[in-house]
């Protein structure tokens, strides 16, 4: 039976190799944790086995409950993380996976043998490329470095009945990288160039750019993680609103009020921010621990809790354009920047990058080529799971930092 399953497994690989078009599902959970995107895309490839075109024929979005919300960012802090509850979540998830898949289909009007594989990006609980000091295996410490995304892919797989390829970053990682960003390799291929240089600017939870010279080959692309996205206004809106806000609704509660430029300079003196790329960060700095810390200061000060998202706004907004004039201008023509993820949807944020950025150079989202705001990243590990299976290596070591190319991720058969 063993061997009988193995030989199913190469069948499947080579099957997808040989085959000119093939559906697949892409799933993001990204680090706002508001819940989930999940996308059907066609891959057309040519003769050499390289993507000639995409399209997304579905995007659905499952968003979490209150409860799994609060649940898994209990997961994200050393303070609060239980080992059970860890477990218990990464099986979890997998149901709520498997629901957005279900959705998917349903509203595409689809069945799971259409799809070749499931590429599961899975929530991340923590991200630590800095490496740290760790007993080792010849009584000298080693460099320890890691990321772990949670929801099981055997789990999804029995559910769906459609293969998962999952754990993207890792590998990068192995070999040197961050694990991040990822996407750059496909927002090359959505939003280059021959004539216009091109930021692409995703706004989750995290923010990060990956630069697009005109013309360039994946050689010339760079990306890293600008700092904070969405995440410190999401938990100042439910810290203020008692969580009746997940998140500051259409910049509303921002608009209200003025930036304190007192609350905001001092945040701007983190080393990360002068910190060259590549680099990347996470809910492990910009978590509720530092949106506690930043509501205190702003209080201290005497401001209304709409000052304090507004400043929250305002230093999103301040850390991506800084970094574009600090590792980005010097080096390349700019001609967009094309912003994608939840933050495109906060007029308030947008407005201030608006009047950060240089007036020759045009703001406009991911929806304005054709890509939904918040479908960008699940379309990119649709893509990236693409390559895997075709055996080709998809992260950009001048992107991560690794020492050579690697084929991304892990698949369950």
């Amino acid at each position: 039976m063993e061997s009988e399953k193995t030989a199913s497994s190469l069948f499947r690989l080579s099957a997808y190799q040989s085959r000119h078009e093939r559906a697949l599902i892409g799933i993001m959970s990204g680090t706002s944790f508001d819940g989930i995107d999940a996308v059907l895309v066609r891959i057309i490839t040519d003769e050499r086995g390289h993507i000639a075109s995409l399209a997304m024929e579905g995007h659905y979005s499952l968003p979490y409950s209150q409860e799994l919300q609060k649940r898994l960012l209990a997961l994200c802090s050393p303070e609060t993380a239980r080992i059970d509850e860890l477990v218990y979540a990464h099986a979890a998830l997998a149901e709520w996976y498997a629901g957005a898949v279900e959705g998917l289909l349903g509203m595409a009007g689809r069945k799971a043998q259409d799809v070749y594989a499931i590429c599961l990006h899975g929530q991340t609980v923590w991200h630590a490329p800095v490496p740290r000091a760790f007993p080792g295996p010849s009584g000298q410490p080693v460099a320890a470095r890691g990321t772990l995304q949670i929801g099981s892919a055997p789990l999804l797989h029995e559910r769906t009945g459609i293969p998962v390829i999952y754990d993207f970053r890792s590998r990068d990682m192995a070999a040197g990288g961050e694990g991040a960003p990822l996407a750059p390799f496909v927002d090359a291929l959505l939003f280059g160039s021959l004539e216009r240089g091109r930021i692409v600017q995703n706004i989750g939870g995290i923010g990060n750019a990956t630069v697009i010279p005109a013309g360039a080959g994946n050689e010339a692309v760079f990306a890293f993680d600008t700092g904070p996205g969405n995440m410190v206004m999401d938990e100042l809106a439910k810290r203020f609103t008692n969580g009746a806000l997940a998140y500051d609704k259409d910049g509303l509660l921002a608009a209200r009020g003025r930036v304190s430029h007192e609350l905001l300079e001092p945040l701007l003196e983190d080393p990360y921010f002068s910190r060259k790329p590549p680099k990347s960060t996470g809910r492990e700095v910009y978590g509720a621990e530092f949106a506690a810390r930043f509501a205190v200061r702003g209080r201290a000060l005497g401001l209304s809790d709409a000052d304090i998202i507004a400043t929250a706004t305002a230093f999103t907004a301040e850390t991506i354009v800084r970094a574009y004039r600090d590792f980005v201008f010097p080096l390349v023509p700019i001609d967009d920047v094309i912003v994608g993820g939840g933050g495109a949807l906060n007029p308030s944020l947008m407005a201030m990058i608006r009047e950060r950025l240089p007036v020759n150079v045009t703001l406009r989202t991911t929806a304005d080529y054709g890509i939904p705001v918040l479908a960008r990243e699940a379309i990119a590990f649709a893509v990236l799971g693409h390559e895997a299976l075709m055996g080709h290596p998809s992260n950009l070591p001048a992107v991560t930092g690794a020492s050579h190319e690697v084929i991304l991720g892990s698949l369950t058969l």
